[in-house]
């Protein structure tokens, strides 16, 4: 057991109290498992707050109380520590709010998780550091095992969104989900209906964030809560067939995509971007018997779905769910380019469109890449290389990433003596288009003749 001095402060607190006290949780299992952790949940077989408060003095630190949960909080020594008394738990079948009552610590393991998260450390002076497993943690730490203390079927039909962390503790650190363990979660999968979409989306956010996400993702589907939570994602699994030719699976490649990107980025974003590219591609499937099987348009319709697929999940509405929504309106561009010549027009208007977000898109653009012929991905890559090149030399010669028009449109209502109307933003395309097109540099003289020249082609004249 590790030694930390707010551990030995605890120990001086609950010694003099005569109650009994144990670290439990993330913290002991992260311990064992060498992975970091700054956060600790202390159960107290008696008053939790009370210790809390004893503690709050001793480190002068504040102590934030939730009486309803009979839970404290203070952080105090670089650590974030949160008390709780020992307690038992019983659920009705229409909410995940416990009925709670004072229990030992044994019903407190019970109350728990998963095993794993079960595990208790000793903080009383005379079995400081003892370890109690009632449930088998530590074995099923060694085997790479998420299981739960208890029947799991009292266990997620309790709390459903436990079906949610199990895919998640699985996806996290690489274990299995027990037989016995999994099967609950399909035949409970119903239950995740009772929990609040943003619960939901914490645990979506966490798996998208780790090391190998596919690996929460196929879970999910696997137990059928995908289908219940994120349908527009599941409705990318299958292949449909005609006269022999099929489509690849969208969700086998999406979640290839995916991981592509995991290993490149940790922008937890742009791993969602990744996810969702091809969000569109069931509504915009056809066959036609000359070329096979098509998605014509999905970027821009998928583009279109973002907004209210964020909405559902409730994950923000705001510049995040922009930045999805342009990666995959733009996820084809780069993809177009490499498969043609390179025009210095075309690599301007995608540095306008794509702005700061072209190295993200580049990145989702060479993620996308997934076939199994080698030959066809290492063509790709380098086309990649080549447009990457030509968008570093446009951008230093050019300056167009998030360029302004040098003509704005309050000039151009000045100068003609115009209000508000189609002709000032129709001149203010032509100049954008010209500047893109490379047939004006982006210089503010070129601009304002050309301004003139248009103006005079629609017969406007200028302000006396």
């Amino acid at each position: 057991m590790i030694s930390l001095p707010i551990f030995e402060k605890i120990t001086e607190i609950v010694d003099r109290k005569g109650v009994r006290a144990f670290g439990v949780g993330g913290f002991v299992r992260d311990y064992y498992l060498h992975r970091p952790c700054t956060d600790v949940d202390i159960v107290v077989v008696g008053s939790g707050i009370e210790v809390a408060r004893e503690l709050g003095k001793v480190t002068r630190s504040k102590v934030s109380v939730f009486k309803t949960f009979g839970t404290a909080m203070l952080r105090a020594d670089g650590m974030e520590v949160e008390f709780v008394g020992a307690r038992k738990e019983s659920y009705s079948h229409d909410s995940r709010k416990p009925v709670v009552e004072e229990g030992t610590i044994e019903d407190d393991q019970l109350r728990r998780d998963f095993t794993i998260n079960a595990l208790a450390w000793s903080l009383n002076g005379d079995t400081y550091g003892q370890l109690l497993d009632s449930f088998g943690g530590m074995q099923d730490l060694e085997d790479c095992i998420i299981r739960t203390p208890c029947d799991p079927d009292i266990t997620f039909s309790d709390d459903p969104l436990r079906m949610m962390r199990a895919v998640r503790f699985a996806t996290q650190l690489g274990f299995d989900i027990a037989p016995e363990t999994f099967d609950a979660i399909c035949r409970n999968k119903d239950r995740i209906k009772i929990v609040s979409r943003e619960r939901i989306a914490t645990e979506l956010g966490k798996i998208v964030a780790s090391p190998v996400p596919s690996i929460g993702f196929e879970l999910l589907e696997l137990t059928g809560l995908l289908e219940l939570i994120f349908p527009e994602l599941h409705a990318l699994c299958g292949v449909d067939v005609v006269n022999g030719r099929a489509h690849k699976d969208n969700f086998k490649h999406t979640l290839k995509v995916l991981d592509n990107v995991a290993r490149k980025s940790d922008n937890v974003w742009l791993r969602w971007a990744a996810l969702v590219h091809d969000i569109a591609k069931p509504q915009t499937k056809a066959y036609d018997p000359r070329v096979g099987w098509s998605f014509h348009g999905h970027e821009f319709i998928g583009s279109k779905m973002i907004p209210n697929i964020f909405r559902a999940l409730r994950l923000p509405m705001n510049e995040k769910m922009k930045y999805v929504q342009k990666l995959v309106l733009l996820h084809l561009r780069p993809i177009i380019l490499s498969e043609d010549v390179v025009t210095d027009s075309a690599v301007r208007r995608l540095l306008f469109e794509a702005g700061d977000d072209i190295d993200d898109l580049m990145t989702l653009c060479e993620a996308d890449i997934t076939s199994g012929d080698e030959a066809k991905v290492k063509r790709y890559l380098r086309n990649f290389a080549i447009v990457r090149e030509k968008l570093r030399e446009i951008e230093e010669k050019d300056r167009i990433r998030n360029f302004q028009p040098p003509i704005s449109g309050d000039l151009i209502m000045k100068v003609y003596a115009l209000g508000p109307c189609s002709a000032v933003g129709e001149i203010k395309a032509e100049i954008k288009d010209a500047i893109l097109d490379g047939k004006i540099a982006n210089d503010y003289d070129e601009a304002y003749a050309l301004m003139e020249q248009i103006a005079e082609r629609m017969g406007l004249t200028k302000a006396e």
